[in-house]
């Protein structure tokens, strides 16, 4: 009796061995079905059409004296000869010095206020929903309407700006996208109102990982808010906001926002690199798109290397 009970407890156990390997032979051949890269072919066809190939093809262009109105010599290599030039145009840098200017403007701004506010929602017990919402709504407004709609409230005579500084009794209210001491600030609170949404959200998704226990311990240790902000909030969101910093990176490049606002004036002084090397490719003389180029690649690895040592930072 004992013999055939053993005897039918290793059949099992083949069996089940047996029926083991065969999933898992049927799941190696699953993984392994050519028709599975046909279900992500387009997919990877755009991403490779639309992502790669134009960052491929603007590094190739650096290296050549592209000039959209003369086809013959588009794809001309001229070796260095646009970064040298950079290097020796006043304009280059009087442009990225602006851009420095404007970043410095808008992402510590835009870093503070989406703390303050994440800080403040995430206190908030019910309808914090309705806040998350409302922070948020700018940013998914389409931005040529933002900024234009902006302009309309900078306008220097009937802009609603000005329109009540008058009504408050200001005789001469500045003129903000006309003045070379305005015109940038102003720009830059446009931006911050459009993109602090984002940075908001990011934070509160850090905050609402905390747990809870480590407030209600320091709590009962003594600390107030401001203790609990210091101590706790702030070095656990380091990684949160080291993210937000090369996110907001992007700043540095802005094109957009003078564009729509002032074309670079009053006295160049909203002409930011990024409205720079737009206008060199598409607006000026020949259309160097291979200068452009360059210019733009040298703004992506400043940028690279920004955030490689920003993430550094956030390891530490």
């Amino acid at each position: 009796m004992t013999t055939e009970v053993s005897e039918n407890l290793s059949g099992r156990r083949d069996v089940g061995q047996l029926w083991q390997s065969w999933r898992q032979q049927r799941g190696e051949r699953k993984r392994n079905n050519p028709l599975g890269y046909l279900f992500i072919a387009p997919a990877m066809i755009l991403y490779l059409v639309f992502n790669i190939w134009p960052i491929v093809r603007g590094f190739l262009m650096a290296f050549t004296d592209y000039r959209f109105l003369y086809p013959k010599t588009r794809w001309d290599f001229n070796g260095v000869a646009n970064f040298s030039e950079m290097a020796t145009d006043d304009k280059v840098w009087e442009t990225f010095g602006v851009a420095i200017k404007y970043t410095l403007m808008v992402v510590p701004l835009t870093l503070v206020l989406a703390l303050l506010m994440a800080v403040l929602i995430s206190k908030v017990r019910h309808g914090a929903g309705f806040y998350r919402w409302v922070v948020y709504l700018p940013s998914i407004l389409p931005v040529a309407v933002s900024f234009l709609m902006f302009r309309e409230m900078y306008g220097d005579k009937f802009g609603f700006l000005n329109t009540n500084l008058r009504n408050w009794g200001v005789e001469h209210p500045p003129n903000w996208l006309g003045d070379v001491a305005t015109a940038l600030p102003a720009i830059a609170a446009a931006h911050i109102w459009i993109i602090v949404g984002f940075p908001t959200l990011l934070f509160l998704i850090g905050i609402y990982n905390i747990s809870s226990e480590v407030y209600e311990a320091a709590s009962l240790d003594g600390a107030n808010g401001w203790q609990q902000l210091r101590w706790i909030t702030l070095p656990l969101l380091k990684p949160t906001l080291a993210l937000i910093v090369v996110l907001l990176l992007g700043v540095l490049g802005t094109t957009d926002a003078m564009l729509l606002l002032t074309g670079g004036g009053p006295q160049d002084s909203t002409r930011t690199i990024g409205l720079h090397l737009y206008q060199i490719a598409f607006q000026l003389g020949d259309l160097r798109l291979g200068y452009a180029a360059a210019i733009s690649l040298v703004l992506g690895l400043a940028s690279a290397l920004i955030a490689a040592a920003i993430f550094r930072w956030s390891r530490e």
